[in-house]
């Protein structure tokens, strides 16, 4: 049951960053208005590594939420895992 949770909740979040995509491409004025300059002026370099700077500079929180979301799971999991072996230690015992 929370391995299907977990997939559904996922496959959200990936569609979700997919369809944000076009909208992370936008910056602020000023620098939009600088890498319009730049491109005008045939100098397209600058524009592409600025785009990749707000991307990379975007990404990184929510490669932080998502790892410690990870660690979060995983040791829920072995939680989980410890509780469900002592359950059916103590189902042994007490049906004999």
């Amino acid at each position: 049951m929370h391995k299907s949770i977990f997939k559904k909740v996922l496959f959200l979040t990936a569609l979700v960053v997919l369809l944000a995509l076009g909208d992370s491409m936008a910056q602020c004025a000023m620098c939009r208005a600088t890498v319009g300059s730049n491109l005008s002026e045939g100098r397209g370099v600058i524009g592409t590594g600025l785009n990749f700077g707000i991307l990379y500079l975007l990404l990184t929180p929510y490669l932080l939420v998502g790892g410690l979301f990870f660690f979060w799971f995983r040791a829920s999991k072995k939680e989980l895992a410890k509780k469900l072996s002592l359950s059916n230690r103590l189902n042994q015992i007490y049906s004999k």
